[in-house]
């Protein structure tokens, strides 16, 4: 590996561009000299504060601005929140990139969404080692979580080895069979680390997550105790080995299977493709028949978990779903919790499906769910295996990133040596120090429809503007050959109902007055100055009357 001589210490940079102070749209890079590699591409849920956005992606301007330096992106896992930027990043940054086939099904899945040809995507095996640029070479370390495919990276750079662990949780009764390499991580710590990243979500409970097969055994009951009803079951689309176990419980008792919700019907056949999901297909009714089976032969399979307002669930709750009508013989399992922010959708789903008589099992009442993150237990674990020089906590709030360094601080290691971050922050490590460098410009860019970046600050505070006020628009004609007012005219939208004749005519006669002070065949053509005294005086005028402070368009046409 070739090494920075400037009379210098070489030092490794780590960029975090996402997925620290939050949760959602990981991206962290790492620069050695003149070679960067990407860490994951995610995205994120927007917000209340965000009206209209569909999505919300990391700011890769550092790294376009330092594009030739780019030699590859290696993916952790298949979860959106780790590889959900890429159709729009890859825009960008032309480069190959490197995850599991698993991770790169769902990937391909997307670009084909997003007409994107030509993509480099390389497959690659846990234990599999590549090589990136002079500076980098990455491992993959096979790790538990609740997609299949997920990997940590031990990345040797020339100042030490960097492990990021990704997503994981240490099952030691995984369905696959495929338990986290502990032996080849305590290699690498016997071998010396010099940085751990690691994942923080799940560091404020106490003891280990449990094991996926504890949900398999409470599906087996469910399957039993409602042998004559209808069973749906809502869960990730990508949660492949909790889907195996709802194939091979309907199996068991000789139930049809049916997929629901576009994510679903794609992540199946992509899995079923790749034989990461294993499925007789003469098994599979479509969903546009599923009236043909009785209730009790019957399972269907369906996104939804979250209370997305377009899923399957959602609408099937709202009577919106013209495949499906739920009733008394019913029980619907939603076999996930809440991302945190979703929780009223989620319940609201829950009352709409009580409304219709149906059974619902969900987290609270019953074991159909767990956790693909790692609690206290399984990161000590982890710490004490990796033994790593310097930690910087990764995936989490900074509440979960603070609660992780002072996890580590009570396994023994020095608070100097731990570092919380930020999106923007860049940290220089070489094999004696770690400190803060300057940071690079970060942040996010908004997605919607069809524009990526061009929704800002200006534009959502319009919006919220709007949804929270409404619009008052005043159309004023004028003859510029007698500078006479020919006509006003006022509409209204979410500000008040439009019969409101005594306040409108009000407004009239105040637009009238401030034009009658204008001199409309001097100013003809050049409007707004005009156009500004009116929204002045409208917005004091209707702020007494109504105490609202709608958003005021005047719109001056000459005739």
């Amino acid at each position: 590996m070739q090494k920075v001589n400037n009379g210098k210490e070489p030092a490794l940079k780590v960029v975090f561009l996402g997925g620290v102070g939050e949760i959602g749209k990981n991206m962290t890079a790492l620069e050695f000299g003149e070679d960067i590699i990407i860490i994951d591409c995610g995205s994120a849920f927007p917000n209340g504060d965000m009206p209209g956005v569909d999505l919300v992606i990391p700011d890769v301007s550092y790294l376009t601005a330092n594009r030739d330096k780019v030699r590859g992106i290696v993916l952790t896992h298949g979860h959106e929140d780790h590889i959900g930027g890429l159709p729009y990043i890859l825009k960008e940054l032309n480069v190959p990139v490197y995850g599991t086939r698993l991770t790169l099904a769902l990937l391909e899945s997307k670009f084909r969404e997003h007409r994107m040809e030509n993509v480099n995507l390389i497959s690659v095996k846990p234990q599999s080692v590549i090589t990136l640029g002079k500076n980098f070479r990455v491992e993959f370390v096979r790790v538990s979580h609740s997609v299949a495919g997920s990997c940590a990276l031990a990345v040797t750079t020339p100042v030490g080895i960097v492990f990021h662990t990704g997503d994981f949780k240490v099952d030691y009764t995984p369905i696959d069979g495929n338990m986290i390499d502990l032996q080849r991580i305590a290699e690498l710590g016997q071998k010396g680390v010099l940085l751990l990243l690691a994942e923080s979500t799940n560091v404020e409970r106490k003891g280990s997550s449990m094991s996926e097969a504890t949900v398999g055994n409470s599906f087996n009951n469910i399957f039993a105790e409602n042998a004559d009803r209808r069973i749906f079951i809502a869960t990730f689309a990508s949660n492949i080995h909790r889907l195996q176990q709802i194939i091979d419980l309907a199996a068991k008792y000789k139930r049809k299977i049916a997929f629901s919700g576009r994510s679903m019907i794609n992540v199946a056949e992509c899995a079923a493709k790749i034989g990461e999901l294993k499925y007789n297909k003469d098994a599979v009714v479509d969903i546009e028949k599923i009236n043909k089976v009785e209730d009790k032969d019957l399972v269907i399979i369906t996104t939804g978990s979250q209370g997305e307002p377009m899923s399957a669930l959602t609408r099937m709750a709202s009577d919106e779903f013209n495949k499906v009508r739920l009733g008394y013989n019913d029980t619907v399992v939603i076999s996930a919790s809440p991302i945190p922010g979703n929780e009223r959708m989620v319940y609201n789903v829950i009352n709409n499906l009580y409304r219709h008589g149906v059974r619902v099992i969900y987290e609270r009442i019953a074991e159909v769910h767990v956790s693909g993150h790692a609690c206290q237990d399984e990161l000590q674990l982890i710490h004490s295996l990796i033994k790593p020089k310097y930690f910087i906590p990764v995936h989490g709030e900074y509440r979960h990133l603070k609660k992780h360094a002072e996890l580590a601080m009570r396994m023994g290691m020095p608070s100097s040596n731990i570092i919380l971050t930020d999106i923007g922050n860049c940290v220089s490590v070489t094999k004696k120090t770690i400190k803060f460098g300057d940071n690079v410009p970060a942040g996010y860019l908004l997605v919607d429809g069809l524009g990526v970046g061009d929704v800002g600050s200006v534009v959502l505070r319009d919006r919220k503007h709007l949804s929270e006020d409404g619009l008052f628009v005043v159309v004023v004609g004028v003859n510029t050959v007698s500078g006479e007012v020919t006509a006003v005219e006022i509409t209204s939208r979410g500000f008040v109902y439009q019969k409101e004749d005594d306040l409108f005519e009000e407004a009239k006669e105040i637009v009238r007055r401030v034009v009658s002070h204008t001199d409309i065949k001097e100013i003809a053509g050049d409007y707004n100055a005009l156009k500004n005294a009116i929204r002045k005086e409208l917005k004091s005028f209707l702020f007494r009357k109504t105490r609202r402070n709608p958003m005021i368009l005047s719109l001056i046409l000459e005739n």
